[in-house]
């Protein structure tokens, strides 16, 4: 549909689009989170929902993961925000919603402070403290030498580690963006916190909206709140297509 999506590295962008009206240009695109892929059962379901509701919807691997071109130790929020960009020049025209998971969540943060080709925004389990989680999570792992939760196809690189610690935090990023905001979190998360949703929505200029998906984990692996979550984020667009 869009072609060859590609970064400035040269690196190709694998993604899938679900055609829900032809002829508007409206687009939701939607990005993973730290080890995941598009092809992640919820990221997929998200995708067809909207398509199936009328909505386009275009999900995509970051470069390093999934089957884009790129290595994994390579993949850092900083990066991932680039990658974003080089989708959002093939999407030129279009009126983009970005959903963003996890740490997907928090490129989406960074890439909407900056740039206003993002229309409205959506944060699912967003990350916001990113110097927190890589030592809550990885602290304990050498770099360039231990693994992102024993994956062994997920190496933790000193890019990675050092990114997340520059980065330090979005939360004060949340004042700089002005567009539509959507957060989902769970209560049951314990990969990102659901403070980290309170802190930046604290922040958050209007409009804005925080939906608590009670019981519900990281990944929305129960089917009943990956479809709480489905169903909200297709209802929350149409009503700002409308």
């Amino acid at each position: 549909m869009f072609g060859e999506i590609r970064n400035s590295q040269g690196e190709k962008i694998d993604y899938t689009y679900h055609e829900g009206d032809a002829d508007s240009k409206n687009i939701v695109v939607i990005g993973h989170g730290v080890t995941g892929n598009k092809d992640r059962p919820f990221v997929v379901a998200l995708g067809e929902a909207l398509g199936a509701a009328g909505v386009n919807a275009l999900r995509f691997s970051f470069t390093g993961n999934g089957d884009s071109e790129g290595r994994f130790q390579d993949c850092t929020i900083s990066k991932e925000t680039a990658d974003l960009g080089a989708v959002l020049d093939a999407l030129e025209g279009r009126n983009v919603c970005y959903a963003g998971h996890s740490m997907g969540g928090a490129v989406g943060v960074k890439r909407a402070a900056s740039d206003d080709r993002i229309k409205q925004l959506i944060s699912l389990a967003g990350m916001v403290d990113t110097a927190k989680f890589a030592q809550t999570e990885f602290g304990e792992e050498t770099p360039d030498e231990g693994c992102m939760w024993e994956e062994k196809s997920c190496p933790l690189s000193s890019a990675f580690m050092n990114d997340m610690a520059e980065i330090g935090t979005v939360v004060e990023l949340g004042a700089e963006i002005s567009v539509p905001w959507l957060l989902i979190h769970g209560t049951e998360d314990d990969v990102v916190l659901i403070q980290d949703s309170h802190d930046i929505f604290a922040k958050a200029n209007e409009p804005k909206e925080l939906c608590v998906i009670e019981g519900c984990s990281h990944v929305f692996s129960e089917a009943a709140h990956a479809q709480a979550m489905i169903e909200k984020v297709v209802a929350w667009v149409k009503a700002q297509i409308a």
